[in-house]
């Protein structure tokens, strides 16, 4: 299917590679204008130079800063006019250990995967509540409800996250505005290509094993399932955390 988001103009963020990336071009593949705030430079303008420029426009910014938030909103509205989607899409991983991780460090964490997710529905939902018409989608994690010894506190903040997502779809559903989560399991992206660096050759194959597809999530696959929550073909969901884990959370360990 192509044009289901004809005439929209979505933001993403952290939209210069990995799930964002593919977000990014399925958008586009279905009509939409496409504004991308990422801290990454460098992955940006390369992800722009093959892209249309009449309907794709990047900025480098710091999704933790309200002010960098702000002057990007601005210049995606100047050059495409009124956000009708957000991708909530940047975020981090953390590996630390909780009796020794520092609260600089544990506000970084959330500032990224937590904070950042409402500064941009901030900056976004006026227009959105004004046109009675808007979704936005966080993407979270099946870390969300269910995790790894190690990954402290990736799981809280990804936790904080679809409750965001509830909260403030109770806040701003009766202005006809959508806010749902996607909640990917495993996916080949960088992050996860970091992580398994990281760890014995066999971990991939216990990855792969405990998934009943045999197999782990093409960003692709993730970005499909957030064009249809961005298109108007989900008009009636709201407030939902969306699973793409390939049945991952649907088996006992073991």
């Amino acid at each position: 299917m192509t044009g289901r988001l004809e005439g929209q103009h979505i933001i993403v963020t952290g939209g210069s590679r990995g799930i964002g990336a593919a977000i990014v071009e399925k958008s586009l593949a279905e009509g939409a204008r496409i504004s991308v705030i990422d801290i990454d430079t460098t992955a940006g303008l390369s992800l722009a130079n093959g892209l249309e420029a009449d309907r794709f426009v990047f900025a480098p910014g710091d999704i933790r800063s309200a002010a960098d938030i702000s002057a990007f909103h601005e210049l995606a509205v100047a050059n495409f006019g009124p956000v009708t989607g957000l991708v909530n899409n940047a975020g981090r991983n953390s590996y630390a250990d909780p009796l020794k991780m520092t609260e600089i460090e544990w506000d970084e964490v959330f500032a990224v995967d937590l904070k950042a997710a409402w500064l941009c529905a901030r900056a976004v939902l006026p227009a959105m509540i004004a046109a009675r018409r808007g979704s936005i989608v966080n993407i979270a994690s099946v870390h969300a409800d269910q995790t790894y010894k190690g990954y402290f506190p990736y799981a809280a903040a990804k936790s904080g996250l679809v409750g965001l997502t509830r909260s403030l779809a109770l806040e701003v559903g009766p202005n006809q505005v959508r806010v749902n989560a996607v909640s990917p399991g495993w996916t080949e992206t960088f992050l996860v290509a970091e992580y398994l660096a990281t760890q014995p050759p066999e971990m991939r194959k216990q990855v792969l094993a405990a998934h009943p597809m045999g197999r782990i999530a093409k960003p692709t696959e993730i970005a499909n399932c957030a064009a249809f929550l961005l298109s108007d073909e989900a008009s009636f969901v709201t407030g939902a955390n969306w699973r793409v884990d390939g049945g991952l959370g649907a088996r006992f360990a073991g």
